[in-house]
């Protein structure tokens, strides 16, 4: 089992009003719901960072036209070889 650290925080009553009822349908315990949602906006952040990160790479080195008509002639061959019924 991973090590845990136990922290206190302050959130407005409308939004503890909401963690609650949410916690409650999922059958989670408020650390275990407050867990998951922070990884998830973890997760989501380090998604973006990649995609920003792709972008800057895409931009700094774009396909030459030699690669762009590779890949529409490779992929016009392969469609061509698909059943289309």
């Amino acid at each position: 089992m991973s090590e845990t650290k136990k922290i206190a925080i302050s959130i407005p009553n409308d939004l503890a009003k909401k963690v609650e009822s949410l916690r409650k349908i999922s059958g989670e315990s408020r650390s275990a719901f407050i867990s998951r949602a922070i990884k998830k906006m973890t997760r989501e952040r380090e998604r973006k960072e990649q995609i920003a990160k792709y972008q800057e790479g895409y931009r700094k080195h774009p396909e030459s036209k030699e690669e762009i008509a590779f890949a529409k002639a490779t992929s016009a061959r392969i469609l061509a070889e698909e059943p289309w019924e």
